[in-house]
């Protein structure tokens, strides 16, 4: 873990890092207020007593199996369990690792291996993939590279190989007879890592993003200063709980700003309106898509969404036309840009009482400090930043010398305080709020036995904010399309929304003296040939 002792006196000293876990949090709020529903998933209504005492027996469970700093991993939808295990974890003193469950084999078993992962908990079956025969694959593959396979557990649904979730509880007392002070489970540091989530990095292989307790308390404090957040108010949490936003929205901001997260098991947006209007969701955070069909949903239904306040919306190129036509259509929602990652997420605030900032920049910054290195770069300093990477040898090239994370975003200052991001210098394409690392999808696809080389660069798209281009140089007269790639993407056992959805073929690909391939180019060829 990285430490900076004068920015952890800051932090405490701001109220932005404290002595207390959010496990600490939740036995408070069951206490005091237990009937204080905190997330709604359906026809389930979690309450504090509830999720406390569900919680509280599954980290119990964890405890007795594992030692404290163990890794637990949920591949889940949005589902309620996923707050359960997520604050079982916490409770249990172990680290939570949140995976997409539109992830396959490939990313999997890297991530597994390289947490050494000891438990992980998967839907029987979603939206028509058998996750537990998947798993099964998985395990095998792992047996010679882990010294102890994890733990495989199935929710909703049953399962010859594994254990089901309801199994974990089989011979404890009944949930319902514990007390929300119940002990048994070891006292948690504030300052040690709680959770760990994988980006894509330029360099193939994902990378371990880890998170404090403290790092995310810093996060949500920052947004109930800034986001108009009171207590009583609701999300709705269409956003994967397996990316940093979705997973705060749902977990933590219930507990620490007295909201409650309606949640999504999967994105449609006539449906996202109907919850909106129905549970009077006031805040709603998403990638562009999300704002252009919300917008477009809402007209079809004929609602200005009254009781929304606020829909924050990054994550790709967010287009100022859409943020002004969305502030003017809805009833009271406040409608702005903000820019983020994994590592420092929300870096900026958005802009509130003033849609020109809203929707022609990213907004200001909050609590971090941010500033544009020589070349323009945004690099990020603050209290809700990443306590590092996994792999510690992936920090070399992402912190400067005064401990300020390189974003690998260019941009420039408006009117001093506002930023706007015009352009990235790492090679990721962002697709539908999904990051895409193109040098681990070439390096599989460059096998391919009709490809000589390929490069594959991102597309402005108005529906998707990007799209994913192959630019292939073929070997001889072949002619490899986007279902070719597909093929071979999906026998490595790789997630879809990875794939190419264009394929160009060229004789060459533009390169520099050195033999670089020069991906702006391509970029600049292919948007205007368009």
């Amino acid at each position: 873990m990285r430490w900076d002792e004068k920015q952890a006196e800051a932090a405490y000293g701001k109220g932005y890092w404290v002595k207390e876990t959010l496990a600490d949090t939740l036995l408070q709020a069951a206490t005091q207020e237990p009937e204080r529903i905190l997330i709604i998933d359906g026809a389930v209504r979690l309450d504090a007593r509830t999720l406390h005492q569900q919680s509280h027996a599954l980290a119990l469970v964890m405890a007795d199996r594992y030692p404290v700093g163990s890794v637990i991993s949920f591949m889940l939808p949005n589902w309620h369990e996923a707050a359960v295990i997520y604050m079982a974890a916490t409770m249990a003193g172990m680290i939570a690792h949140p995976v997409l469950p539109s992830l396959r084999e490939h990313d999997l078993c890297f991530m597994l291996q390289d947490l050494q992962c000891r438990m992980i908990f998967i839907p029987e079956q979603f939206r028509n993939h058998h996750y537990a025969d998947m798993l099964t694959s998985v395990v095998e593959k792992l047996q010679n590279q882990m010294k102890k396979v994890p733990e495989v557990i199935v929710l909703r649904g049953k399962s010859q190989q594994f254990d089901t979730y309801e199994s974990l509880f089989d011979g404890n007392s009944a949930v319902s007879e514990r007390s929300p002070d119940a002990g048994g489970l070891p006292k948690v540091d504030p300052r040690a890592v709680r959770m760990i989530m994988y980006t894509s990095g330029t360099t193939g292989n994902p990378k371990g993003v880890m998170h404090s307790h403290n790092s995310i308390h810093a996060l949500i404090k920052q947004i109930g200063e800034h986001w108009l957040v009171e207590p009583g108010n609701k999300f709705l949490v269409a956003s994967p709980i397996s990316h940093i936003g979705g997973s705060i929205y749902a977990f933590e901001c219930p507990l620490l700003l007295g909201a409650t997260a309606v949640l999504m098991e999967h994105w449609n947006a006539d449906q996202a309106v109907e919850l909106l209007v129905s549970e009077g969701c006031t805040h709603f955070a998403g990638a562009t898509p999300f704002l252009v069909q919300t917008l477009a949903a809402a007209r079809h239904a004929a609602t200005r969404l009254p009781d929304l306040k606020l829909f924050v919306c990054g994550g790709a190129s967010v287009p100022p036309s859409l943020i002004r036509e969305a502030d003017a259509y809805f009833e009271r929602a406040v409608v702005t840009r903000v820019y983020g990652s994994t590592e420092v997420p929300v870096m900026t605030v958005g802009v509130i009482g003033n849609v020109e900032h809203a929707a022609d920049t990213d907004g200001q910054a909050g609590i971090a400090h941010l500033k544009l290195s020589d070349t323009g770069e945004v690099v990020a300093k603050g209290p809700q930043m990443l306590v590092g990477y996994l792999d510690s040898e992936a920090e070399a090239s992402v912190f400067d010398a005064e401990g300020y994370f390189r974003t690998g975003d260019l941009a420039r200052w408006e009117d001093d305080n506002y930023l706007v991001i015009v352009g990235r210098a790492k090679d990721i394409i962002i697709r539908n709020g999904e990051n895409i690392a193109p040098k681990e999808i070439e390096d599989l696809l460059v096998n391919h036995p009709s490809i000589n080389e390929i490069a594959i660069v991102g597309l402005p798209d108005p529906k998707t904010g990007e799209k994913a281009c192959a630019v292939i140089v073929p070997i001889g007269a072949a002619t490899p399309g986007v279902a070719d790639l597909a093929e071979l993407l999906s026998s490595k056992g790789v997630a879809k929304f990875k794939y190419p959805e264009q394929v160009v073929l060229w004789d060459a690909l533009p390169k520099n003296d050195a033999g670089k391939v020069l991906k702006h180019k391509i970029r600049s060829l292919l948007i205007n040939a368009e």
